[in-house]
């Protein structure tokens, strides 16, 4: 793989960090800022509007910006907002904070994806775009468990300083390894946008990614609660096992990625889905056993993010033919997708734990994935009724 998706998988490490560290810090932000676990949970979900919001309408705006210029203002500003995030005074400014840092997220991971596609050979896409949400499961390995730990025991300001740190990194790697004569894919304009946003076949795959994608964050964004007032672990063991599931998620991303170079998207997806949705079932009812939860969300982690490289290519294919000119578009979109449906979990996981209980959320969401499957299959037979459908099974 070039050395430029290494860079990548860098700045993608510390954008990943700062999206995901906020789970395991709910309990401790809402005991801090004097606020209910649901509201703190809002936390994830306007990180995630602010990056469906960002993802498509910021990336067709910057469309005539040299990419590695644009790159470097993207991380520039995600730095600035978790800047803004550790010095935040109220948990309305942290709600800002949260929102200005997620605009750039999402361009940054809709350019990242249509720059590594076209760093390799076509049937290595799939891989290439692993790669860079590699740097998104190694930071839940990682960055994710240490961030809760540095916010359990110094503070969560402390997390979010750790964050800033982690963007200069990435800055300075990107800077340095991404070459500056990137290939630059023709100006989207207004027939282009309309045909992504109007085509069948990408509304279809958008609604896959939301659903599919997004119904775990009904379960995940309240893991850390979970696992301390049903299972009863306590913070530091919360951290453990993020640890783990995180490890799970990093193997899980390449797998899946690998998974859809050999046997297409909507296939890839179907596997992934069903394993999701039988690891939220599973997790729902050994929850209230220490050993078994923990074994759980460790298997459980494979399955979740193994979606994103299937669905981050499927988009990209399916653009090529619909649209070639808004790709970069078109993978936009889908980056807002995956994180409208993130929003929509996490608020949705919030109504679920006020109304029902923590120990409902895994086995809503399992039922939310189950309809990701029935969507896959359905955009497959779509596909093949197309003269010119791309390779989906």
């Amino acid at each position: 793989m070039p050395l430029a998706l290494w860079a990548l998988t860098i700045s993608a490490f510390a954008v990943g960090t700062t999206e995901f560290v906020i789970v395991g810090l709910l309990p401790t932000i809402a005991a801090n800022l004097g606020v209910s676990i649901p509201s703190a949970g809002l936390l994830v979900s306007l990180y995630a509007l602010g990056v469906t919001i960002g993802a498509p309408v910021l990336t067709a705006m910057a469309d005539r910006v040299p990419r590695k210029t644009l790159l470097l203002l993207l991380l520039a500003l995600f730095t600035l907002g978790n800047a803004y995030a550790a010095f935040a005074p109220d948990y309305g400014s942290l709600v800002v904070a949260r929102f200005i840092t997620g605009l750039a997220h999402g361009v940054f991971f809709a350019i990242a994806s249509t720059i590594a596609t076209d760093l390799v050979e076509p049937e290595k896409e799939s891989s290439a775009i692993a790669l860079v949400f590699l740097g998104l499961t190694v930071a839940l390995v990682t960055g994710v468990p240490l961030g809760t730990f540095i916010g359990q025991n110094f503070g969560w300001q402390s997390t979010f300083l750790g964050v800033v740190a982690l963007g200069v990194i990435g800055f300075i790697a990107s800077a340095i390894l991404v070459p500056a004569n990137l290939t630059k894919t023709a100006s989207a304009g207004v027939k282009a946008q309309l045909q992504v946003l109007t085509s069948p076949r990408l509304l279809l795959v958008y609604l896959i990614t939301a659903v599919g994608y997004g119904g775990n964050f009904i379960a995940f964004t309240f893991l850390a609660p979970m696992l301390n007032e049903v299972t009863g672990l306590s913070a530091s063991a919360v951290s453990l096992v993020l640890l783990l599931y995180g490890a799970s998620v990093a193997v899980g991303n390449i797998a899946g990625g690998q998974l859809a170079d050999r046997i297409g998207a909507v296939a890839s997806l179907t596997v992934i889905f069903a394993g999701l949705a039988i690891s939220l079932v599973a997790l729902g009812a050994l929850l209230t056993s220490p050993i078994a939860a923990i074994a759980v969300a460790a298997f459980w982690g494979g399955f979740a993010f193994a979606n994103v490289p299937p669905l981050q290519s499927y988009v990209v294919q399916i653009a090529r033919e619909v649209s070639p000119g808004a790709v970069d578009v078109a993978s936009g979109l889908n980056i807002g997708a995956f994180n409208l449906g993130i929003a929509g979990g996490a608020w949705a996981g919030g109504l679920v734990v006020e109304g029902i209980g923590l120990a409902a959320a895994p086995y809503i969401a399992a039922g939310v994935v189950v309809v990701g499957i029935v969507l896959a299959r359905l955009s497959g037979r779509l596909n093949a009724t197309m003269p010119q459908a791309v390779a989906a099974e």
